[in-house]
């Protein structure tokens, strides 16, 4: 598990601030933007990032014309025309994520770091506006600044802040969002983040690393399948099966070159190299109305990138990449009383994908989750969380043979591991201050080297604005 920690520095971590903003924000990455828990029975059946209300959601949560409007939010309700908006059918939203982080043991050198996050979206309820029942637009624009931890101070591959890379404006989704059937079947078409709808648990985001909010790295690292806040076109799928059974399919555009700074708003660049093809069903039983079984989500899925793409460890070419994963959480242990909310929860990740095509071959994650803490912190949490992330071999024998070991690729860490433990302080509606410490063992493994294990100490603030 690495060297011995000798000692820890304590660290004095970086606070937040925002200001009125009357412009918007997004689903989150990974919930990444989101202040209320998500988790068991919380927990939508829709993407684990997206907590957009759909037209027919907003509709139903409409509030009475100047009824008072609860402090959600950092600013308000603007003196009643955020109602106002919302009761027409436009719904502006905004929030705001920052992690500062110190390395303070271990990894390339010691430093600290921030990063931050703001989004900026707005819905639009085409049943309102134009009478089309069951319609809404979703535009969204994110902005990435700061220096990472991981990439500046530690050197490994699991990114211990959420919100780090990227670091420039974006347009993150355009999209026509339809639902049939009283929402039994949803469309979603445009311009978006594929992982907005597949591949993820939103009870990993009550952890910070990139890594469990929300989204196996293993997916996004050996295909062309594409996470928040990074966009591409394409058709989500969504169909219930029946109340605690979810069908999600779709077809997701591979474009590269939409990754590039210089093309952050211009969707239509580059060019198609072929489609991602993805399957998932989705469990979550306690959903049915009325049931009093303990909530959880299972996910199996299973997805086909129809791009050429160079083949790992040896020469030549791949035709198509592909990959299988299977996630899910489920409470175990539910609090008496409180708001019945309160409870234990645990998850786990696997994924699989072949040597030929992947950087990450095998993934395995496993964690809990505490809701409500101390006597009346119901909205607190506490999460633990372990990571591991394998390296093909393929590759780990191609460096090995480049650096000249004569033990071969057994003398190269065999994968990275991510250990983090935080706890979540919602101290209003609107803001939550989230201290955390992760440690990172052979963080030097994606980059065929062995390096110490890194310990890292933080603390990340969300806000809805």
């Amino acid at each position: 598990m690495g060297r011995r920690i000798h000692s820890l520095a304590a660290l004095a971590a970086g606070c937040a601030f925002t200001f009125p903003i009357t412009a918007l924000a997004e689903d989150a990455e990974a919930e990444a933007a989101t202040n209320v828990v998500v988790t068991g029975a919380a927990a939508t059946a829709g993407s684990a990032q997206d907590h957009r209300p759909t037209s027919t959601q907003a509709a139903s949560t409409a509030r009475p014309l100047h009824a008072p409007h609860p402090r959600e939010t950092l600013t308000g309700d603007w003196g009643g025309v955020r109602t106002d908006l919302k009761d027409a059918g436009v719904t502006v939203r905004a929030d705001y994520v920052s992690e500062t982080f110190s390395n303070v043991d271990g990894g390339q050198h010691r430093g600290t770091a921030y990063v931050q996050q703001i989004r900026a979206g707005v819905d639009l309820d085409m049943d309102k506006i134009a009478g089309i029942d069951g319609g809404a637009i979703h535009v969204t624009i994110n902005d990435r600044r700061g220096i990472g931890i991981s990439s500046d101070f530690v050197g490994n591959r699991l990114p211990i802040q959420e919100a780090a890379g990227g670091y420039y404006a974006r347009l993150s989704e355009l999209t026509w969002e339809q639902n049939f059937d009283g929402g039994r079947l949803n469309l979603r078409a445009g311009f978006f983040a594929m992982g907005n709808d597949l591949g993820g648990l939103s009870i990993g985001c009550n952890l910070v690393n990139a890594a469990f909010c929300a989204h196996p790295l293993s997916e996004s690292g050996s295909t062309g399948w594409y996470n928040y806040p990074n966009a591409r076109w394409g058709l989500a799928v969504r169909y219930k099966l029946r109340p605690d059974l979810i069908l999600r399919t779709g077809v997701y555009q591979t474009n590269p070159d939409l990754g590039l700074e210089k093309n952050a708003f211009k969707p239509f660049a580059g060019k198609t190299t072929g489609v991602v093809l993805p399957l998932e069903l989705e469990y979550d039983p306690g959903a049915t109305p009325g049931s009093h079984v303990m909530p959880g989500h299972y996910k199996v899925g299973f997805y086909y990138d129809t791009a050429n793409a160079d083949r790992q460890g040896t020469p030549g070419r791949v035709t198509g990449r592909f990959g299988g994963y299977v996630l899910g959480d489920q409470m175990i242990l539910r609090d008496k009383g409180g708001n019945g909310k309160r409870g234990l929860s645990i998850f786990g990740h696997f994924t699989a994908n072949p040597e030929q095509s992947a950087q990450i071959t095998r993934w395995y994650a496993a964690g809990f989750l505490k809701l409500g803490t101390f006597k009346g912190r119901d909205a607190d949490t506490l999460a633990l969380g372990v990571i591991h992330a394998q390296v093909n071999e393929r590759l780990r024998a191609l460096h090995a043979e480049l650096l000249g070991f004569a033990d071969g690729y057994t003398a190269l860490p065999e994968g990275e591991t991510a250990i983090e433990m935080s706890y979540g302080l919602q101290l209003t509606p609107w803001l939550n201050i989230r201290p955390d410490v992760q440690y990172i063992v052979d963080p030097g493994a994606f980059s065929y080297r062995t390096t110490h294990d890194a310990l890292a100490l933080g603390v990340q603030v969300k806000m809805q604005i």
